[in-house]
């Protein structure tokens, strides 16, 4: 018990810490996905159906009353004919040609052996899947959100690298045309740095080609068709220990929320298969007006009825039996799934685990190759207008710049990206 309660005390704790280093415009931008995404609407009204089904299951509780009006004409009818003195005997008739009645009825399961009882129970696990799903749904959702919002700041950092990256070798390029005009260069060293200058040009095209495609996904998603971000900044508090992080998903992932609802709604399910062939008793009452009654059958009378009706099934086919063993059958597949999806998320949080660590210490490693792709671009690029260095040097540590700087830049959006899948796996509400 002690080990349980440290173990929610710290997943609250590292949900609170998170909350509060959050990105607000992301938050933002999450929140207003829930309300302009159209999915969301349908998922709402979902749970408007379910409520207004266990509604409507409860009504079964409830007394039913009914008026009924008729007529109908019957020939012959029977008399009853008495002999006399005289030569014409005596006949009377017992009921009418023309028959009139106007009822009133009224109805009420007195006991049903909890079968209404059930039906309710079972719409109310309905409706209680209809609600999750709707969180687990934001949970996608603010996942989709927050991918699309840092790969919008990933390409964002990338063509400005692209950009600082072309600046450099156009203004080598430069230099290359001057030294060509006094005799120190070739016409070929102009052209190898114009053809590196066009690869990294379209490098940038292709980024602005997918950051056009994000900003079309958010604005997609959120209604929103920009975005201020501009670091990296989504962070958790440590996890290193995966069955502890999977405790977590156990207790906050809406996924597992939604597997335990379809688990009720199989008890409920064999639940409800139990109650066919239970007997019911119902109390019946009715009053009204017919004609018919002796001796002036032709007159409307007033009338009224009561009575109990137990009504016992005796055979069925056996349906019921088999109806209760196809619902035991779905029980316990449901709750299989419960297994796999544990493995399954332990295997999902542990992969998250491994690439926060990698990444973590890729960029440590990135930082450093950086600083040094950067200097010796400075010394080949001095080098080469001291006339020491060739134009292949320099092209080569501005291609060397370039590629550590944008492979340090993916390790971090890498990391991020890892930080937000463990978020979700862990069903950490960020926003």
């Amino acid at each position: 018990m002690k080990r349980l309660t440290l173990l929610n005390i710290f997943i609250l704790s590292c949900t609170t810490v998170f909350a509060q280093q959050a990105n607000p415009e992301l938050k933002g931008l999450i929140n207003k996905s829930f309300s302009y995404y159209p999915a969301f609407n349908e998922l709402n009204q979902a749970i408007q159906v379910e409520a207004d089904r266990v509604s409507l299951t409860q009504a079964s509780r409830n007394p039913t009353l009914d008026a009924t009006g008729s007529y109908r004409y019957i020939h012959p009818v029977s008399k009853i004919t008495i002999p006399t003195g005289n030569a014409q005997p005596l006949a009377f008739q017992i009921m009418p040609n023309h028959n009139y009645s106007t009822t009133l009825n009224a109805s009420y399961v007195l006991w049903d052996f909890g079968k209404v009882k059930t039906d309710v129970d079972r719409a109310k696990t309905a409706l209680q899947y209809a609600r999750d799903n709707v969180d687990y749904n934001k949970n996608q959702m603010a996942y989709q959100v927050a991918s699309i919002y840092y790969e919008i700041i990933y390409l964002e950092k990338a063509i400005a690298i692209q950009d600082s990256v072309l600046n450099f070798l156009n203004a080598n390029k430069k230099d290359t045309e001057v030294k060509l005009k006094h005799g120190d260069a070739l016409r070929y060293d102009v052209l190898s740095i114009q053809s590196t200058v066009d690869q990294a040009q379209n490098a940038k095209i292709d980024l602005q080609n997918s950051l056009k495609k994000q900003i079309n996904l958010l604005q997609y998603t959120t209604g929103v068709e920009n975005c201020g971000g501009a670091d990296f900044d989504f962070t958790l508090p440590d996890m290193a220990d995966a069955n502890n992080a999977l405790s977590s998903a156990q207790s906050n992932n809406v996924e597992f929320k939604l597997l335990k609802d379809r688990i009720a709604q199989a008890e409920a399910a064999l639940a409800v298969s139990r109650q066919g062939g239970k007997p019911s008793l119902v109390a019946n009452a009715g009053t009204g007006f017919t004609n018919g009654y002796t001796p002036q059958i032709d007159r409307f009378k007033y009338n009224y009825s009561a009575g109990v009706t137990l009504s016992i099934p005796i055979y069925e086919g056996g349906r019921n039996k088999r109806q209760v063993r196809l619902s035991q059958s779905q029980l316990k597949e449901t709750s299989y799934g419960l297994a796999t999806l544990n493995n399954d998320y332990l295997k999902n949080i542990k992969q998250a685990l491994a690439d926060i660590e990698s990444n973590r210490n890729s960029i440590v490693n990135a930082e450093r190759q950086v600083a040094e792709a950067k200097q010796a671009q400075q010394l080949a690029q001095s080098r080469y207008k001291n006339g020491t260095g060739t134009n292949l040097e320099l092209t080569n540590a501005s291609t060397n710049v370039q590629t550590v700087s944008l492979t340090q830049l993916r390790y971090q959006f890498q990391l991020c990206q890892a930080n937000l899948e463990l978020a979700r796996l862990t069903g950490i509400a960020y926003w």
